[in-house]
């Protein structure tokens, strides 16, 4: 029990929603590369390899501002996509445990634009786990005139996003766990979970296979 106490007091300490180190054990913050100066803000050095780290810091900020945002709106008229493999999996524990609707693997043209279209939909907002892997549902939600959260990696550019959540989004764990901190900060929100710790799903629960 002392010990719990501790973590909670570690954790308020920190002011984040997790402790640092599982952003870091999880390679939230191995960015890419390149830089945008869209991400220039959110990213705290340039490792000797040339790897651009992110401020998780910003990252589990943002992930809770985000939260904030989206429970303002009914979450069926809430769309998130991932073309990429290693969101997939997130992003339907996501939907699972927040009633959002979910796409995942290819993202058909016309799909929020075209209305005689086959699985035509009309979101209120978007969410992206890479905005240039998932570039045709970007574009048409900004055809739509809907707001849009994406997940930014460094190499990523925020034109047509409402709201960045910096991260590395490639990386099977770091999806992982950025959107279970957001399935569990939308429920605290919400007002399902009193607190975090209420929130029984974990991070392996979320993460897809290899």
């Amino acid at each position: 029990m002392a010990e719990e106490e501790q973590k909670k007091e570690e954790k308020k300490d920190e002011g984040m929603s997790i402790p640092e180190e599982t952003y870091m054990t999880s390679g939230a913050h191995i960015g890419t590369r390149q830089k945008t100066a869209d991400i220039k803000e959110f990213i705290y050095k340039v490792r000797n390899d040339g790897l651009y780290i992110i401020d998780v810091k910003k990252t589990d900020e943002r992930i809770r501002t985000a939260a904030k945002f989206l429970v303002k709106y009914d979450p069926s008229n809430i769309l998130v996509v991932s073309v990429r493999q290693y969101g997939q999996k997130p992003i339907k524990k996501l939907a699972e445990h927040t009633g959002m609707q979910v796409l995942d693997g290819r993202f058909r043209p016309g799909t929020l634009t075209n209305p005689s279209s086959k699985g035509f939909l009309e979101p209120e907002l978007l969410i992206v786990t890479d905005p240039l892997a998932d570039a045709q549902a970007l574009h048409e939600a900004e055809n739509i005139g809907i707001p849009v959260v994406g997940l930014c990696d460094t190499n990523n550019e925020t034109k047509y996003l409402d709201l960045v959540i910096p991260t590395n989004n490639k990386g099977r764990r770091a999806l992982a766990l950025v959107y279970w901190i957001l399935a569990r900060a939308i429920q605290k929100e919400q007002g399902k979970i009193k607190s975090y710790d209420d929130f029984k799903p974990t991070v392996e629960d979320f993460e897809a296979e290899i």
